[in-house]
């Protein structure tokens, strides 16, 4: 006994309507011009089916490039070169950036969508599942203008992974433009580091208005009492009031979000890139930032609501009190000695100076960033010598306050000071009368 099989059909649900009308017109119940406004084709379309359906029955309805290979469909060679890549080269790599590593390095075109499938499939990538938010929180509109605002934060990571120490990448993002206007490395956030930052980014780009940053200990005290004691300022609260630029913190890492969201980008791309440079030291780290921040920047930033430049631009004597501004201050008094000590060095100072100090003078020691040791009296520079050692107590000292030098020089005899004298003397030998003189009396000077 032959035993019948029938091929099992998978249709549609466009093409198992389709069926039923044709079937209904190879009955004989309806006409073409039916069966055309029924499924709103042609009258030449439905004759073209008809055929098809008396030809090979149901099965002709079905599109005949269905189960076959897509004429698009990527080579095998480029997909097992790709997956090489993936697995040595660009290991660790997301997506978007390994697709664009692939092009830019490997010739490989490859969408990201397909190159996530293929790292999905070979076990390369894990697929996370979106997480509800807790609150809701809306999205803070941007400023208007290029230079408004500068976010900026100091990252602390391995950023060189095991070629190096862990480092802390310092960086600045432009409000309005999302644009990295300065990033450096450094090994901590400290004063100094931040200091030197904003010195650099204010002689490239000028003074921003305002800077938003967290409550990090170098830009702001947390102590209680600060909240009545409105004085009290960190080194860099005094810095930028000095140079007019506005402070504002934020309450919470979410509240400056796009400078927190720059760093886990940079923290994925940009351990990579310099994986792939073979970067190993802090100094060829920031030579690289120098080239990467402007292609970042021109893949990512965006157009401000306004063309306005807001930096303000920095004159020439602003410029020249910049080490100055940016400088480590500490005040410390003039002892009977005439010594001051700071950092367990002790400074004497010479007895002449370009001001007069006086015992018990508060002075402002400044620690500029290139290691030099200022001390400040009334805008003046005193002269000083480190000591080797700490200098002997001396109870009673006899100089009273160390000044500047008396000048040896004297005026000429032409000169205005004297002569003004001489002229005075001149008048009232030519003018006795008026002077109360007698005449006898002139007539003798005169003589």
């Amino acid at each position: 006994m032959k035993i019948m099989t029938q091929k099992l059909i998978t249709m549609a649900q466009s093409e198992l309507t389709k069926c039923e009308v044709i079937s209904k017109l190879l009955g004989g119940s309806i006409n073409g011009t039916d069966a055309s406004k029924q499924l709103n084709l042609s009258i030449r379309h439905i004759r073209r089916l008809k055929a098809k359906v008396k030809v090979s029955g149901a099965a002709g309805l079905i599109h005949g490039n269905r189960g076959q290979e897509s004429n698009r469909k990527i080579k095998s060679e480029i997909i097992k070169k790709a997956v090489e890549h993936l697995k040595t080269k660009y290991l660790g790599f997301d997506p978007t950036h390994a697709s664009e590593k692939l092009d830019e390095n490997n010739n490989i075109q490859l969408g990201k969508e397909t190159v996530r499938q293929i790292m999905i499939k070979e076990k390369l990538w894990t697929v996370k599942p979106r997480k509800q938010p807790k609150q809701y929180r809306s999205w803070r509109a941007r400023k208007d203008n290029y230079g408004k605002m500068q976010q900026f934060d100091g990252s602390y990571h391995l950023w060189l992974e095991d070629r190096a120490e862990e480092l802390c990448l310092l960086l600045s993002v432009d409000d309005a433009t999302g644009k990295i206007t300065h990033a450096k490395f450094d090994y901590n956030e400290g004063v100094i580091a931040v200091f030197k930052f904003w010195t650099e980014y204010i002689n490239k780009h000028g003074l921003p208005t305002s800077i938003y940053l967290d409550k990090f200990s170098t830009y702001k005290i947390n102590h209680p009492s600060a909240v009545d004691n409105k004085e009290l300022m960190t080194q860099f609260q005094r810095a930028t009031k000095q140079v007019g630029i506005n402070l504002i913190t934020a309450h919470s890492a979410q509240a400056k979000g796009r400078v927190e969201r720059m760093n886990k980008t940079l923290q994925n791309r940009l351990v990579k890139e310099m994986r792939l440079a073979n970067i190993s030291t802090v100094e060829d780290a920031n030579k690289f930032l120098q080239e990467y921040i402007p292609k970042f920047n021109d893949k990512f930033s965006v157009v401000p609501a306004r063309r306005a430049n807001l930096h303000k631009t920095v004159d020439k004597t602003l410029k020249e009190k910049l080490p100055q501004i940016f400088s480590r201050q500490e005040q410390r008094q003039i002892q009977n000695d005439y010594t001051i000590r700071f950092k367990t060095k002790y400074f004497q100072l010479n007895q002449e100076q370009p001001t007069t100090a006086y015992k018990k003078d508060t002075v402002i020691i400044e620690e500029h960033l290139n290691g030099e040791i200022k001390i400040n009296l009334k805008e003046h520079y005193l002269n000083y010598t480190v000591l080797p050692e700490r200098p002997k107590k001396i109870i009673n000292i006899k100089l009273h306050a160390i000044r500047r030098k008396q000048s040896d020089w004297k005026p000429p005899i032409n000169h205005p000071w004297r002569t003004q004298f001489l002229f005075k003397r001149q008048q009232q030998m030519a003018c006795p009368v008026s002077n109360n003189i007698g005449v006898e009396q002139a007539n003798s000077l005169a003589e």
